[in-house]
């Protein structure tokens, strides 16, 4: 039997640590998340969790004591005593690129990054080529790509359950388009089997303050997407909007109405049909653990490639530079300049 892998978190915050510290600092629970590093790092038989890094010392010494292993202040300083096989980054947007980019260059094997993937593309292009070129796996969290009922709903409207596709809506609350939209878009993408090429879009400059402080800038939007198809894509995302998070794919012979693990097919000759929750002893991030793990043990290949990333967040660029210009549409992929625009998103 082959030995176990060692693993470490990078930033033992709420989503990092399962710290609920850090989640009540800004209103949320972690018992409503879709899993977390530590439970899902902790949680597999092949990996032994031995690290934590954290800038934060209550952070540091809550994780610590929650998970029985070493931290340190200095994710540099962990990566240079711990030989470690995989990595959580689960920090901030703005020093994902640097973190995962070091674990590549240090020999770490997988590296598990929180999304967005980053807050400029060009970041995120060194991301993917430096783990491409040291062999690292690069996983990122945009959850539903983990969880059975994405893939069930891709593969029904693949087969033209819902007819021919006329059009989507993407909707959802609080506005922050990179850090909660950011998971909206991605999902459409997986059900559509398809990347945005196009953005036109208007930020909404209400003002709303970011749970996450006042560096961070990440506003909603309402705009429309043009997907590889043709096919059009409206986006409904203000920043006090209370609508639900909601994906709506609308075909000739019925639509699919998406919220998170749930998915129902409505007919419009009046049938219904719901996929079965997912929800049970493994969550998203369970189960991208587990696929992470099957893929460096050499028995699998990751789901998806982290360049889908890509595009989501060329989708949230693009917003803001087709909002500097009245709405004008922008086109993907992202060129010059555009590539090196920063979007302060969590």
């Amino acid at each position: 039997m082959s030995e176990n892998y060692r693993a470490a978190v990078v930033g033992c915050g709420f989503i990092g640590a399962a710290d609920q510290v850090s989640g009540t600092a800004i209103g949320q629970q972690v018992e409503n998340l879709d899993g977390t590093h530590f439970g899902a790092l902790s949680g597999h038989p092949k990996i032994d969790l031995v690290a934590g890094s954290s800038r934060d010392e209550g952070r540091r010494e809550r994780f610590k004591e929650r998970a029985g292993v070493r931290v340190y202040a200095d994710w540099k300083k962990m990566l240079e005593e711990e030989n470690l096989d995989i990595v959580s980054v689960a920090t901030y947007a703005p020093s994902h690129a640097e973190i995962s980019i070091g674990c590549a260059q240090a020999g770490v094997r997988g590296v598990y990054c929180e999304k967005p993937i980053a807050n400029r593309v060009s970041d995120a292009d060194d991301m993917l080529s430096t783990c491409e070129q040291n062999g690292t796996h690069l996983v990122i969290n945009h959850n539903r790509r983990y969880n059975p009922n994405g893939k069930a709903t891709q593969e029904r409207i693949a087969s033209g359950d819902l007819g021919d596709l006329t059009s989507v809506n993407l909707q959802w609350a609080t506005g922050r388009t990179g850090g909660v939209g950011t998971h909206i878009i991605d999902a459409m993408c997986m059900y559509l089997g398809q990347r945005v090429a196009a953005v036109s879009g208007t930020m909404d400059l209400a003002g709303k303050p970011d749970c996450r402080g006042p560096e961070f800038k990440d506003y909603g939007t309402w705009g429309v997407l043009r997907m590889d198809s043709g096919l059009m894509v409206t986006v409904d995302a203000a920043d006090y909007s209370v609508l639900p998070a909601q994906i709506s794919i609308n075909g000739t012979k019925g639509r699919a109405i998406t919220a998170g693990d749930d998915v129902e097919f409505e007919y419009w000759d009046g049938r219904r049909d719901r996929l079965p929750s997912q929800k049970g002893e493994l969550n998203s991030m369970d189960r991208a653990v587990a696929a992470m793990v099957d893929t460096i043990d050499g028995n699998a290949k990751l789901p998806y490639s982290a360049v889908e990333s890509v595009n989501v967040l060329e989708t949230i660029v693009g917003f803001h530079l087709s909002h500097d210009h009245n709405g004008a549409w922008v086109q993907l992929p992202l060129k010059g300049a555009d590539r090196q625009r920063e979007v302060l998103c969590a």
